[in-house]
């Protein structure tokens, strides 16, 4: 089976497919609050073109395919695109990101179509505190969201929670409760300098070494390393002694992962990029509207994948990425 891997190499087997730029939250480290994505549906990715560029990725190894936005519950053929991706030859882990404000009302009909696991944003359990980081979400209707998932029986479920010092650090011990009372898994991840109201928030930027202690504090150090497979993401794992849960930080500033990075992002317009920290891209979807052969726009992304940086520059160049907006990405 053909291998994409880089020029530093490594094998590159995760693909993160946006499938729109709109979101019904705002969180504020995410987006401006001025930010409105301005994309039509003209301008995003069609079904033949996602089942067609999916296909070509397969072709060159990639065997996970994550649905993210924006928030994709949004696009509403969401249903389909997981079905024409479970049908193509390689795929076998086609997880969501969502903020699972409509997760309720839409989870088993995705898990029918191939969506086998989730990852769900959830920064506050305070009702009045969510609603300031999302700019007006609502914490009732993620947790109905986070139980349909439960009962539904996808698996793992797993909480994300961008821990911001002064915000909702003094929340981490609460979050972990929750997620072992749900049987679920959950994971902190520190704050990144994308877009400026993500270097913004930086003021609020709380290690991984400070979240592990209060964790350990916690748990009265219950955690037991657990060893990453070739297409998990990059977050250190601990499973947590008598319960059914698992742990995981997510360390971009302090502690960065890039060595092990095994993702390409792809975006609803159909741009790829190559690193979280880096401004760079190609139009695959120009190339899809063309008149290439499948084997021309696999050298294309065989030449791109060799353009992938060693590593971010987040704590040296923080302005490296200051125009583009994390709901433009799919995180």
């Amino acid at each position: 089976m053909f291998k994409l891997i880089d020029k530093f190499g490594r094998k590159i087997n995760y693909l993160r497919l946006s499938v729109t730029e709109h979101c019904n939250y705002r969180c504020f480290y995410c987006r401006d609050n001025k930010y409105t994505p301005h994309c039509k549906r003209e301008d995003i990715l069609s079904y033949k073109d996602i089942e067609r560029i999916v296909q070509l990725f397969a072709q060159l190894g990639i065997s996970k395919v994550r649905l993210t936005g924006g928030e994709p519950l949004l696009r509403k053929d969401i249903y389909k695109i997981a079905r024409i991706i479970s049908h193509v030859d390689g795929i076998n882990d086609i997880p969501l990101s969502t903020n699972a404000h409509l997760l309720e009302k839409f989870a088993k009909k995705l898990y029918q179509n191939g969506i086998n696991r989730v990852n769900i944003s959830i920064d506050s359990l305070i009702p009045k505190k969510f609603e300031e980081i999302t700019r007006g979400g609502n914490l009732t209707k993620v947790i109905k969201g986070i139980d349909a998932a439960i009962q539904v029986n996808m698996r793992p479920i797993k909480i994300n929670m961008v821990t911001m010092r002064g915000v909702n650090d003094n929340e981490i011990e609460s979050m972990i409760d929750f997620a072992i009372n749900k049987g679920i898994d959950i994971r902190f991840i520190e704050t990144m300098p994308i877009g400026s109201s993500g270097i913004k928030i930086l003021t609020h930027y709380i290690s991984e070494k400070n979240i592990l202690t209060k964790i350990n504090n916690h748990l009265n150090n219950k955690l037991v390393p657990i060893a990453s497979s070739d297409i998990d993401g990059p977050a250190h794992n601990f499973k947590i002694m008598g319960t059914n849960s698992t742990i995981g930080t997510i360390s971009a500033m302090s502690n960065h992962f890039c060595q092990t990075c095994n993702r390409v992002r792809l975006t609803a317009k159909g741009d790829l990029i190559l690193c979280l920290g880096q401004k760079n891209s190609i139009s695959l979807k120009d190339a899809l509207h063309s008149n290439l052969t499948d084997d021309q726009i696999k050298n294309i992304i065989i030449n791109a994948i060799n353009k992938k940086p060693e590593k971010h520059e987040f704590n040296s160049v923080v302005d490296n990425i200051s125009n583009r907006q994390m709901v433009e990405i799919g995180g």
